[in-house]
């Protein structure tokens, strides 16, 4: 079994080093793809000065931001694991629960597993009631629409059989990948599973992104897709092969 783990980047030059020796350190066979979105805070540079320190490291670079939806899936084009992992940079889901993520997949009882924030009695920062109530909000008007009863689908943390989400056409380039990749892996009536996971949520001063515009394009993706969005049953035998990734590549780190 091998996994790999995509890292969406922006800006993140305080946290990224921290969060690859995490992710580096989970004792699991993994490939960790970071894509860097453009950053102009000295994340690149943190990036080179990894250079050489991990085998098992590859560095995308986006030639401009244009956000995480667009960065990640160019990391999925560069995937080779049995398992695609999505990983924020941020230090807000923390690596050591991959095990937790996986044990379905592994099991063979799922084909994606969302992490959830609401689902646990794990540790769990205290912070925007706004926030809290508009996730909710979004998790039930997407359930609305796809007949599943997530408690968490804006997650940051979710995996998929690399198969799954390397066959998904994906147009969403900010946070609307949240809401276009659960509808589209509910039209094809995958099993899904959800697992309790801890979370460390950051302030907007300590450099947290997402806003309430990004809700209110969520709202739109979730009926935009749930209306364009054909039905199918996936069959796993059509396995769909990793694309080269276009972007200019920075050695191992």
């Amino acid at each position: 079994m091998k996994l790999s783990v995509v890292i969406p980047v922006y800006n993140e030059a305080a946290t990224i080093a921290e969060l690859i020796s995490r992710v580096h350190a989970v004792d699991v066979p993994k490939q960790i793809i970071v894509v860097d979105d453009g950053s102009t805070d000295g994340t690149r540079d943190v990036l080179e000065g990894l250079k050489g320190r991990y085998e098992n490291v590859r560095v995308l670079l986006q030639p401009r931001n244009r956000g995480k939806g667009a960065a990640l899936r160019l990391g999925f084009q560069d995937a080779n694991g049995d398992y695609v992992l999505v990983q924020d940079a941020d230090l807000e889901y923390d690596p050591a629960e991959y095990p937790v993520l996986l044990k379905p997949l592994i099991e063979g009882k799922a084909d994606v597993v969302y992490g959830s924030r609401f689902l646990t009695t794990k540790q769990h920062r205290v912070l925007f009631f706004w926030h809290s109530v508009g996730n909710r909000l979004l998790t039930l008007i997407s359930n609305m629409f796809t007949n599943l009863n997530l408690s968490d689908m804006e997650t940051g943390f979710k995996v998929f059989r690399r198969e799954v989400i390397q066959s998904i056409t994906l147009e969403q380039n900010r946070f609307g990948f949240e809401p276009e990749v659960t509808v589209k892996i509910a039209r094809m009536k995958l099993r899904i599973y959800e697992v309790g996971i801890s979370y460390y949520g950051r302030t907007y001063e300590e450099g947290k992104k997402i806003g309430w515009k990004d809700g209110v394009k969520a709202l739109w993706c979730i009926v935009k897709y749930s209306i364009k969005t054909r039905r199918f049953v996936y069959k796993p035998s059509q396995e769909t092969s990793s694309q080269s990734a276009t972007s200019e590549v920075l050695d191992r780190v």
